[in-house]
């Protein structure tokens, strides 16, 4: 009877772990170069002395859907999308070196060239610092340039290139912070190959239609499990039942 128990038990909590996936994803449908969160359920044997005859259910995260999102043009200056594979690097909260599709970028108090959370983004000579009373632009290489807004403007000046990287997806792992990280805690290599699209974004990946139809079916399978554990108790009862008549 408890092989049953085993199994509705953890099934229904992770159920509830999967809606909740499911919830944060839908929560960011307009959310700027969002990946989805993949999850899945696995089967895990009860290790003990005896044998293995018993058996629970952990929900395993796969990972992020790498699919690329649809393009927006915005015509904005400082927006940029990543065309296809690849990602900016921006410089997290901790100093680390992160990883991001978001490219609604913005010039900080202090000049610098930052996403609209605050992240400074890398250039292939550190942070990238903007003249103030200039016109910026950034080329499909990730080139940065400015010129100036005064009456006589002279030719651009180039300020830096952004650092594109393409590293494999299966070794990017998503931090609490929603940017992505190499899981080996090395630096990407600069890739040159990697293009960007001025005065557009690049929206979410999650399409809410499937993620809908993902949480309908997850309702289903959490009322399913705790069917089973209803009718657990109920064979349980009557169980007990025989066993004092006898």
């Amino acid at each position: 009877m408890d092989r049953l128990v085993y199994t509705a038990m953890t099934g229904a909590r992770h159920v509830m772990e999967q809606q909740a996936t499911v919830a944060n994803n839908l929560s960011n449908v307009t959310t700027t170069g969002f990946r989805a969160q993949l999850d899945s359920f696995r089967a895990v044997p009860v290790v003990s002395e005896g044998l293995q005859t018993r058996a629970f259910v952990v929900d395993s995260t796969v990972g992020a859907d790498m699919r690329a999102g649809p393009i927006q043009t915005t015509g904005r200056p400082l927006d940029v999308a990543v065309r296809d594979q690849g990602w900016l690097a921006v410089t997290s909260a901790d100093g680390s070196e992160a990883y991001t599709r978001n490219g609604s970028l913005k010039v900080s108090d202090n000049g610098l060239l930052q996403t609209q959370s605050g992240l400074t983004l890398v250039g292939d000579g550190g942070p990238i610092a903007i003249p103030p009373d200039t016109n910026i632009s950034i080329a499909s290489d990730g080139t940065v340039s400015a010129i100036s807004n005064d009456f006589k403007p002279g030719p651009a000046n180039v300020l830096g290139r952004l650092k594109l990287v393409n590293p494999d997806t299966k070794g990017l792992v998503r931090g609490n912070d929603g940017l992505f990280r190499q899981t080996s805690g090395e630096v990407a290599e600069n890739d040159p190959a990697v293009r960007l699209v001025d005065g557009a974004l690049e929206g979410s990946n999650v399409n809410a239609v499937d993620s809908m139809v993902n949480m309908i079916s997850l309702a289903r399978q959490f009322e399913m499990q705790m069917s089973l554990l209803k009718n657990a108790e109920n064979n349980a009862a009557k169980a007990t039942q025989i066993l004092a008549l006898s």
